[in-house]
């Protein structure tokens, strides 16, 4: 991989202007568009659903990497797929069978992701590695943007990276991603930064700047840059 992948996520944008937002980031060098999906169920927390993502869609052709923090999931799946998303990623813990929702995502012919909760031990996705396209580490718990990282993941980040050996799995971080902790997983394995908060401050105009102080501290964390 030539650099670290950089997605941004509108949970920390402006949704009054959701489109408008997408379409800055995207333009400022954002990889992929994180879509935090909240049900209030699952996560103390209501964002949006499938029909706003259908809606912004159009704004930019960079991958739509959308994180379903439901449940159930696998009711809504095809309507995500339906709505543009390249990347579904679903809970382990949102149960209750992982290896059926991520057969049913590569199904709809989409990238299946499964995401972990701080808590929750990488000895949980196992046995369902050989569906899997991308793992999700979460670094905070989920439900609110802004929180503190938790450093205690990085060495979960290494497990990961070791238990996948030479699948062709992607490692993702969400949570309190910045130029600061970005390094830290990186080196320990990271591929994909979701950042919200650490990409969105200043307003449009720093958005580039923002973006590229994140990849270029986590490039050269994982030897890509000097």
């Amino acid at each position: 991989m030539s650099r670290t992948i950089i997605a941004p996520s509108v949970l920390s944008s402006d949704f009054s202007r959701l489109g408008d937002e997408v379409e800055a980031v995207a333009d400022a060098g954002g990889d992929w568009i994180h879509l935090d999906v909240m049900d209030g169920h699952f996560v103390p927390n209501i964002t949006f659903g499938a029909p706003v993502i259908k809606a912004i869609r159009g704004r930019t052709k960079k991958i739509f990497d959308c994180h379903l923090m439901i449940a159930p999931a696998d009711p809504y799946l095809g309507a995500f797929a339906e709505a543009g998303a390249d990347v579904i990623t679903v809970h382990a813990e949102a149960g209750p069978h992982l290896d059926r929702s991520l057969q049913a995502i590569r199904g709809l012919g989409r990238k299946a992701g499964v995401a972990l909760n701080p808590g929750t031990p990488e000895s949980a996705i196992e046995y369902v590695l050989d569906r899997v396209d991308l793992i999700l580490l979460m670094t905070v718990n989920p439900g609110f943007g802004g929180q503190a990282f938790i450093p205690a993941v990085v060495e979960k980040v290494r497990r990961v990276k070791a238990m996948i050996g030479g699948r062709d799995i992607l490692i993702e971080i969400d949570g309190g991603v910045t130029a600061e902790t970005a390094p830290q997983v990186v080196a320990a394995g990271a591929d994909v930064l979701v950042a919200g908060n650490a990409v969105f401050k200043g307003g449009a105009g720093a958005y580039r700047a923002n973006i590229d102080a994140i990849r270029l501290a986590a490039d050269r964390a994982a030897g890509r840059v000097a």
